[in-house]
């Protein structure tokens, strides 16, 4: 009996390790299901077609690819946008960032850093990423899947990386489990999948393309928990929970989205998240898709040097998708490009140009006229449904010859074990182009109705209202822009007389916009949705009118791009009357800052605020020319990297020049300058670099602890005091030691113009410097003034860190040149 027992107990300690040895060990014959998948996904991912035209050839995704800025938004930063957007978040009580990472900061980031640890090594588990229509998220995604495959990015870190795209995803109707889920967007068998998610769950990635698309369609069962991977249900339903880390937790996620975490998104996702947003290409990454679109380095070079002298042509450049479409109609129109150039001025013209250019293609077997509105047709009914895909049977029902159309692209949906055809636009922007385009080639009452319906829900449905995320995923806000662009005359001139078509009530439409556009300005202010409606107009009578009562302009929190900033720039030198502009938290930069540059000119009163204060240099100089600035004040944004975080204040009074420089440093230890404060004549407030004296003033700190720098640092920093006509100077500091004395007493000996410098010291007057001072300063040319506390003791006294003893005492002491003596005398 007891060898019975042994036996029993040794057969199930074998058993328990052979299930372990199971778990571990892949089947025979596992790599080579990897291979075959990898091939596969190369299949897929290496080719783009980038037009349905038999002229066009496949294009490979790695040859033209180039890689967009990613920036990784901290956790302050998330934090602060929750409180000011997430509103039902907030209203339900939930803690929207306990799941972000703690540690990371504001920075560019590569797609090959994704699902690096933050500073104390924690990884993410879901991967945000976010950006405006047209960033390149989804071109970004494939490329991930590509490099994967090839062995180039996470190879080591994941064996298998799934596809899904959420568009695809909401057409689905019969219930399924997740291997089959997984198994309808890529060609492993339902097996292969169970055993890879058996086997390695954590060493799995999900890429999610377009997490809008489930916000806007919201699973039949919102609270559904499914635990096993083998339950059957609605794709959403198994896709919320795979989102919420219920179905396969350990695995990774990266997800694309429109909204920067929109509140519906936050709580969705599992924890720990990164979000990261995609801005689109720097100056430098256009110069690269060029040269990559440009086979011929000659023709890449004369069109590129033509497109770089239009400043606003190459920030529009910046969006990935408009890079692509300016750069197909400049090479299909090589020898005008010159016109086409002078022509791309905004976002509608050109989609204009662009779809000029495919007509050029168009099967002759039906009119222009007809197809375009059979075209609008199919994208408005898209538009209304929030539909991205269309079976055979909805395109042909409109007229449309999707074999032939050069807008349509052929794709294929997996229903019943079987391809069937599918037909979108190449991109969802163009799908509310063409609603546009569909409204303005009406009959004159038809149009009418159409378009007031669609004002009408862009008012009544609260679009506008809504939290930022959330209306930049919404259709219909798009649909009015194009529709305002496509009502400026100069935009949509050439495809308008290439279909001889004259908008019938064309006055009568842009009336009803502008006095749409002025609801939407009254009820919520002066909206960037509404500038950018204006923008596209370019009629500066309409904007005028739109902007006429408004002296103040009030743009706090909202991200401005670069493409923006044209905008804002339009409206303000088409409105002078502006006097007060407020862009705190705004995301500015230099760069950003220069394309503003004559509108700013024009304020009277400003409110900025930069990651670094450096970056207001070129800005301070140019506004020592401007015949309206009353004040400016400056902060570095709180999302800044720098410690202590600095802010500027500037006023000008009767010809001169008030600045003052403050820092958010409390600490009394703190070895540096606090404030900075001084008044010059404003006419030579340009005379001087101050883009390099910001610069030094940021690295103050740095340098303290070494004396020997600190030296050197305070002569440069305040040698640059004496091009600007510097008449008084207040310094805050700290600690008055030997370099910050040295460089006061300089100062003082050698500033001709300069008739008061006042010290104020926050720590103790030690002996040492103050004789220094009286010694060195005995024939000062200006008034100095020293204030700050001294040790009452006449033995013993305090040193530098018993600053807060009661013994010491507030002292002023006076330094004054002979000439001021012999009057006060």
């Amino acid at each position: 009996m007891l060898i019975f027992v042994k036996l029993i107990c040794r057969f199930g300690r074998l058993s328990t390790e052979m299930r372990k040895h199971k778990k571990r060990k892949p089947r025979k014959g596992w790599s080579d299901i990897i291979l075959y998948y990898k091939a596969s996904v190369i299949d897929k991912c290496k080719f783009v077609t980038e037009c349905n035209l038999p002229t066009d050839e496949c294009v490979e995704l790695a040859g033209r690819y180039t890689e967009p800025v990613i920036i990784q938004r901290s956790k302050e930063q998330n934090e602060k946008y929750y409180h000011e957007h997430v509103r039902s978040a907030h209203a339900s009580g939930l803690n929207t960032s306990s799941h972000l990472l703690s540690n990371d900061k504001n920075r560019s980031i590569r797609i090959d850093q994704l699902f690096s640890p933050d500073c104390d090594g924690n990884t993410p588990k879901t991967v945000i990423l976010s950006g405006d229509s047209g960033r390149g998220k989804s071109f970004t995604l494939q490329k991930i899947m590509l490099d994967w495959a090839f062995g180039k990015l996470y190879y080591k870190n994941f064996d298998v990386i799934f596809l899904l795209k959420c568009e695809e995803l909401k057409c689905i109707s019969e219930e399924m489990s997740l291997f089959e889920l997984l198994s309808w967007s890529c060609s492993l068998t339902l097996d292969q999948i169970s055993q890879i998610l058996e086997l390695t769950p954590e060493k799995v990635l999900i890429l999610i393309d377009g997490i809008d698309e489930y916000v806007s369609h919201p699973p039949s069962h919102s609270m559904l928990v499914l635990t096993n991977p083998s339950d059957r249900a609605q794709p959403m339903d198994i896709f919320r929970n795979v989102l919420k880390g219920i179905l396969l937790p350990e695995s990774f996620m990266l997800v694309t989205t429109i909204s920067l975490a929109a509140d519906a998104e936050i709580n969705l996702l599992k924890g720990p998240q990164r979000f990261t947003e995609i801005v689109g290409f720097s100056e430098r990454g256009v110069q690269e898709y060029f040269q990559k679109f440009f086979w011929d380095e000659q023709l890449f070079r004369k069109t590129y040097e033509r497109v770089k002298i239009n400043e606003s042509l190459l920030t529009a450049c910046s969006v990935p998708l408009l890079c692509w479409m300016v750069c197909f109609c400049l090479k299909k129109h090589f020898t005008d490009d010159d016109h086409v150039m002078r022509e791309l001025k905004t976002n509608t013209s050109i989609y204009v140009h662009f779809v000029s250019t495919l007509l050029e293609h168009h099967d002759q077997s039906q009119s222009v006229l007809t197809m375009l509105r059979s075209l609008g047709q199919r994208a408005e009914e898209g538009v209304k449904k929030r539909e991205g895909l269309f079976v055979e049977k909805s395109v042909t029902a409109t007229g449309l010859d999707p074999a032939t159309n050069v807008f349509l692209y052929k794709d294929s949906l997996k229903r019943n074990n079987r391809q069937v055809p599918v037909f979108k636009f190449m991109h969802l922007s163009f799908q509310e182009f063409f609603t546009a385009l569909y409204y303005v080639l009406l009959d004159k009452e038809e149009s009418w109705g159409k378009v007031t319906d669609l004002l009408t829900s862009l008012k009544m449905k609260g679009i506008i209202n809504r939290p930022s995320p959330e209306r930049r995923s919404n259709p219909i806000p798009s649909v009015v822009m194009f529709l305002c662009g496509l009502l400026n005359e100069k935009a949509s001139s050439s495809l308008f007389e290439m279909i001889k078509w004259t908008v019938p009530q064309i006055i009568k439409l842009k009336t009803n916009l502008q006095e749409s556009l002025l609801t939407v300005i009254r009820q919520h202010g002066c909206e960037l949705f509404a500038l950018r409606c204006l923008y596209e107009l370019q009629d500066e009578k309409v904007v005028r009118r739109a902007l006429g009562d408004w002296v103040s302009m009030n743009l706090y929190n909202i991200s401005l791009r670069s493409t923006d900033c044209w905008v804002l720039l339009y409206c303000l030198q088409c409105c002078p009357h502006v006097r007060y502009l407020n862009l705190m938290y705004c995301d500015l930069t230099a760069e950003k800052l220069k394309i503003l540059q004559p509108a700013l000119c024009m304020c009277e009163n400003m409110r900025l605020s930069v990651k670094h204060l450096s970056e207001v240099g070129d800005l301070i100089h140019i506004l020592g020319k401007s015949k309206f600035l009353k004040k400016m004040r400056v902060q570095e944004s709180e999302n800044s990297a720098e410690s202590p975080r600095w802010s500027l204040d500037l006023s000008v009074t009767h010809g001169d020049v008030l600045l003052s420089l403050s820092s958010s440093e409390k600490n009394p230890s703190f070895p540096a300058v606090l404030n900075i404060t001084l008044t010059c004549p404003q006419s030579e407030i340009s005379s001087t670099d101050w883009s390099l004296f910001l610069q030094r003033l940021s690295k103050t700190e740095k340098v303290a602890e070494d004396s020997s720098a600190l030296d050197e640092h305070v002569s440069l920093l305040l040698s640059l005091f004496h091009s600007v006509g510097l008449k008084t100077l207040n310094l805050k500091l700290v600690s008055l030691n030997k370099s910050w004395a040295s460089g006061i007493i300089f100062l003082a000996q050698t500033c001709n113009s300069l008739q008061q410098l006042s010290v104020s010291v926050t720590g103790l007057l030690l002996e040492e410097g103050l004789m220094f001072l009286k010694k060195s300063l005995t024939e000062p040319h200006c008034t100095v003034i020293i204030e700050g506390r001294k040790c009452s003791k006449l033995t013993d006294q305090c040193k530098e860190q018993d600053w807060s003893h009661s013994c010491n005492e507030k002292v002023e002491i006076y330094l004054k040149p002979k000439v001021l003596k012999k009057l006060e005398e």
